[in-house]
């Protein structure tokens, strides 16, 4: 799970269409697009209410513990909000009203006023504060964390959407392209193949050994030199990138060995706690 809110974290610190479109608006997503592929996803943004929905709350029930000197937490919000029917399978309609009133009887707080900012507002920065105040920070580092390798294993991928920009499949076939990347800003789209780098037929190790050796201080080495072909037309494409392999990780910040907010907030608990 860690690894996996890591991966959340870093894709909002790049994801282009923050800027202009708001987490409530990501609601529409499946009438809009109907889950249908995006050439830009991260500029179209996704459903995003999802993730970053659970940094958000992840927000709030920091927000509360502190508050309460940890004796409240979200949970104690999501058993005041779903548990009025316990057992009962029904659907009960809500309005955000309601949401802010129910956090309020928790811990007072302008609720209302953080989730507007959260969910209702575009341009806001990454959702970053909750995972700070539970005792982690986002870091980049130069091979993926645990959860990551695991799924592009399994999605037989090579990511490196937060370097070149690019999400690469069997062949050099280039699944994503990430708004304002290097790739991007060379010209390279979904849908291309990556044919050669540097003068050497493709692989992912080829492309990743050559992404190393072009890290250099004040961008003094020389820059990648791909062949992509694209439909009928092959081209040769420079990319003057310098800042080597990036992966997100969260890295813990809390002194000693006890359980940091978010690991509290992670640790399994009887269903009937709250």
């Amino acid at each position: 799970m860690i690894g996996e809110l890591a991966m959340y974290a870093g894709g909002f610190s790049y994801e282009a269409g923050r800027q202009w479109r708001s987490v409530e608006d990501t609601t529409h997503d499946e009438i809009m697009n109907g889950r249908n592929p995006k050439p830009f996803p991260d500029e179209a943004r996704d459903e995003d209410y999802y993730t970053e929905g659970a940094l958000t709350w992840l927000a709030a029930d920091q927000i509360i513990r502190k508050g309460t000197n940890g004796a409240k937490g979200i949970d104690d919000f999501a058993h005041a909000f779903f548990g009025i029917k316990n057992g009962d399978w029904g659907e009960v309609t809500y309005t955000f009203d309601d949401v802010v009133k129910t956090l309020t009887d928790v811990y007072p707080y302008d609720w209302g006023g953080f989730l507007k900012a959260h969910i209702y507002s575009p341009g806001q920065p990454a959702p970053l504060e909750g995972l700070e105040a539970a005792g982690y920070r986002l870091v980049w580092k130069d091979e993926p964390n645990p959860y990551e390798k695991a799924a592009d294993a399994e999605r037989k991928r090579l990511n490196l959407v937060f370097s070149l920009g690019l999400a690469i499949g069997k062949g050099g076939e280039v699944r994503g392209c990430r708004w304002g990347s290097p790739a991007f800003n060379a010209g390279i789209v979904t849908g291309a193949k990556i044919l050669a780098v540097n003068g050497r037929a493709y692989d992912d190790d080829v492309l990743k050994d050559a992404i190393k050796a072009a890290k250099v201080p004040g961008g003094t080495a020389a820059p990648l030199i791909l062949v992509v072909q694209r439909g009928d037309r092959v081209e040769t494409v420079t990319i003057a990138y310098h800042d080597g392999l990036r992966y997100p990780w969260l890295e813990r910040t809390t002194p000693g060995k006890a359980p940091a907010g978010l690991d509290r907030l992670l640790s399994p608990r009887r269903p009937d706690a709250h």
